[in-house]
């Protein structure tokens, strides 16, 4: 029979204090649970990691086993039994495949005390099931990467970090904030917003113009997420024509771009005058779009 270093298990020295032991443990406990692991030992992981961690965080367990430590451990009765509240052969401690320890812990803790948790009752407390929940963002959130305040399942408010440029459908993961003390998994889904329509990290804006803007070029007054920039409409413009604003789109590693659609509309005919002008343009311009 090997021995175990428990030490080892959990990744720490010897020398870790109580609170370095518990951190190691839950840590790898949350790694190898087998709920939410995938490796094809992570059951028999998870098993030596409560182990490990039943022993070393029991202050008089952990003096039992430093003091034998890995050369004196199976010297048979050259070693004093653990006595643990049950004493040595109190029947406290039940040996055999249903203890649910390595035969390394029973033959070093033999006839000690039951352990104060089974295998998986502590980690169901380290490793609780995840909840998940929506979270609608306006595209300044993202574009800015603000602070939004959240109601929890557990009736608490807490303020929420958008990372800048998140995409839709991606989640954000709050550790330890589900009413199961689990992790709080917030899916992104974005408001409608009244100008913008996104596509991945690039916003679409439609631009109305006046036929006489798209004919003969204007300077326009443009939105974009970081505010109102002025756009030159280049002479000759038609609709359905995209204008590129490189790098005003969402953020990210590399930046989205803003893409302006050029829609033209006609003014209202609402009096004589207004159809004498079109009547006008009718017979100055000898012209089917159609053709």
């Amino acid at each position: 029979m090997d021995y175990k270093d428990y030490y080892k298990t959990l990744d720490v020295e010897k020398t870790a204090s109580k609170d370095e032991i518990k951190k190691a443990y839950r840590r790898l406990a949350r790694k190898y649970h087998p709920d939410v692991s995938k490796a094809g030992d992570a059951e028999a992981r998870f098993k030596d990691v409560s182990e490990a961690y039943d022993v070393l965080k029991d202050k008089k367990k952990r003096a039992h086993y430093d003091q034998l430590g890995s050369t004196d451990w199976d010297h048979g009765q050259n070693h004093q039994p653990y006595a643990g509240a049950g004493g040595f052969g109190s029947g406290g401690y039940s040996q055999g495949e249903n203890s649910g320890f390595s035969d390394f812990f029973e033959s070093f803790f033999a006839g000690g005390q039951q352990p104060q948790s089974t295998p998986f009752g502590e980690e169901s407390r380290a490793a609780p099931a995840s909840q998940s929940a929506t979270i609608r963002l306006g595209l300044e959130d993202i574009y800015t990467g603000a602070k939004k305040t959240i109601r929890l399942p557990s009736g608490n408010s807490i303020d929420v970090k958008i990372p800048l440029g998140i995409e839709e459908g991606k989640k954000i993961r709050l550790r330890g904030k589900a009413s199961t003390g689990g992790d709080l998994l917030l899916k992104v889904t974005f408001n409608k917003h009244p100008d913008f329509k996104v596509e991945n990290k690039d916003i679409y804006l439609n631009l109305l113009l006046a036929p006489w803007e798209a004919a003969l070029g204007a300077t326009v007054a443009v939105k974009t997420l970081a505010g109102s920039i002025n756009l030159k409409i280049p002479e000759g413009a038609y609709s359905g024509q995209k204008m590129r604003l490189r790098g005003k789109g969402l953020p990210g590693s590399v930046a989205g771009d803003q893409y302006v659609v050029l829609n033209i509309h006609n003014p209202p005919v609402t009096s004589d005058a207004d159809r004498k002008l079109y009547e006008q343009m009718q017979n100055q311009f000898k012209w089917n779009p159609r053709e």
